[in-house]
């Protein structure tokens, strides 16, 4: 399964790079505006920060629009996948996209029909929104569910992204359901490594390291 990072902080992608299991980062508009700079600069730093997939989101919801966003912003890396909304044009764009070369992470998938859809248009990544759709007393991890298994029956290439991460089991669920993909903020990106058990371990076995005669 491959961890990417859910920010456009270059410290925190730093740090995770650091870990030695980044494989990529997602930013969104949300994100961008939290580091209070230019949208290119920012992606622009993250691209020749990292070798992995940086997925950059096109803001137009007209077709014409997404396609010469995603056309730009393909510029800045060979790293850069444009993120297209799940929408009719938005389809339209990746069908387009795809044929073009560009990779494309479709992005607020809430159904697995969308996320069918999606594939069948040529989408490199489905992004499916778990957090947001437990908010709404729905099972998120069900959808993921879904989708791996459409996406078995019929061989497709595109990659399930498992988005909207909030806490560590989403993190698990999603590698039991098969995903290949969790994109998760830093704070859970820490929280997954630890382990109070660890923790009580390591600090036993430096305490009785003392007792050893020297």
């Amino acid at each position: 399964m491959k961890f990417f990072i859910d920010t456009a902080d270059i410290n925190e992608i730093r740090q995770a790079k650091q870990l030695g299991i980044l494989d990529g980062v997602t930013t969104n508009p949300t994100l961008v505006s939290r580091v209070k700079r230019p949208y290119i600069e920012v992606l622009t730093e993250i691209s020749r920060e990292v070798d992995v997939p940086v997925s950059a989101e096109a803001i137009s919801t007209e077709c014409d629009g997404m396609l010469k966003e995603a056309r730009d912003l393909a510029k800045i890396g060979p790293n850069i996948n444009i993120k297209i909304p799940l929408i009719e044009e938005g389809l339209k764009a990746v069908k387009i996209l795809s044929g073009e070369g560009i990779k494309t992470n479709v992005t607020l998938c809430f159904s697995s029909i969308q996320a069918l859809m999606a594939a069948k248009a040529g989408a490199t990544y489905i992004s499916p929104f778990i957090g947001r759709l437990d908010d709404i007393a729905s099972e998120g991890m069900d959808l993921v569910d879904e989708i791996v298994t459409i996406y078995n029956n019929y061989g497709f290439a595109t990659e399930v992204i498992v988005a909207s991460i909030r806490n560590p089991l989403h993190v698990k669920h999603a590698a039991l359901a098969g995903a290949h993909i969790a994109t998760i903020p830093f704070s859970v990106f820490k929280s997954i490594i630890r382990h109070p058990l660890t923790d009580m371990g390591v600090a036993q076995f430096l305490e009785d390291y003392k007792k050893i005669p020297g």
